[in-house]
């Protein structure tokens, strides 16, 4: 069920679910913002709790709006990709051979038959990302389950419009958004950690930050820097 809210300036969109608590969250790319309440909690209670959250929303809307964003990809020759959080030139070769890419010090190779539509490029870029992440996700999690005393399930990539990661708790499965292929390997490691911990605390709660600082204490500047970084150009 999906009912609308306004305040002054600010449009909410008010979903119900059979959750316990009120969720509000504010999305990039341009601050859209969305409301989890419970099925029969009272329509003006929600809206009072969305009025009390109305600076930190402001900030959050100001903020996506301030940050850079990621040129919106055509996949043609000579275009910047992000790799790693490293600019790369995108070379495209027409051959008639089976379709691969191929990283030749800051450029990406990409070899496709000719008559190769955007849509199929993008298709295969997203699919090297996604090889690239399963080289490195595995070993972080490795690593991390031997130190947080957690297994992990299984581990998931996928495309996510507002998350960066999310985790499932009774099934110890984490899910990791590729994207983060663009972004430095450490704040790859954050995200992974975060949602390891998730295995431990579901919720964002004291114990969680607790065990953060215990376990991962750069979390904070690493959080920052990820939130500073361009935002993806699709609007989602």
């Amino acid at each position: 069920m999906i009912e609308n809210i306004r305040i002054k300036e600010i449009a909410i969109k008010l979903i119900r679910k059979p959750v316990k608590n009120v969720h509000l969250s504010v999305y990039p790319p341009y601050g859209h913002v969305k409301i989890v309440a419970p099925i029969n909690i009272r329509k003006d209670i929600v809206r009072a709790y969305a009025i009390s959250k109305l600076g930190w929303i402001r900030n959050q809307k100001t903020s996506y709006a301030n940050q850079d964003r990621e040129l919106s990809f055509k996949y043609k020759i000579k275009e910047t990709h992000l790799l790693w959080g490293k600019k790369y030139l995108l070379d495209i070769q027409y051959q008639n051979t089976k379709s691969f890419i191929k990283l030749n010090n800051r450029c990406i190779k990409l070899v496709v038959r000719s008559g190769s539509t955007k849509k199929e490029r993008k298709y295969l870029i997203h699919n090297w990302h996604k090889n690239l992440l399963h080289s490195i996700v595995p070993k972080i999690i490795n690593k991390w389950e031997k130190r947080l005393k957690v297994k992990v399930g299984a581990y998931f990539l996928q495309k996510m419009k507002t998350k960066w990661g999310s985790a499932n708790y009774k099934l110890c499965h984490i899910r990791i958004n590729t994207e983060l292929v663009k972004k430095p390997k450490d704040l790859l490691e954050y995200i992974v950690v975060h949602e390891m911990i998730h295995l431990l605390e579901p919720s964002h709660n004291k114990n969680f930050i607790t065990l953060l600082d215990m376990h991962y204490p750069q979390w904070r500047e690493a959080r920052e820097k990820l939130n500073k970084l361009p935002l993806a150009a699709e609007i989602w």
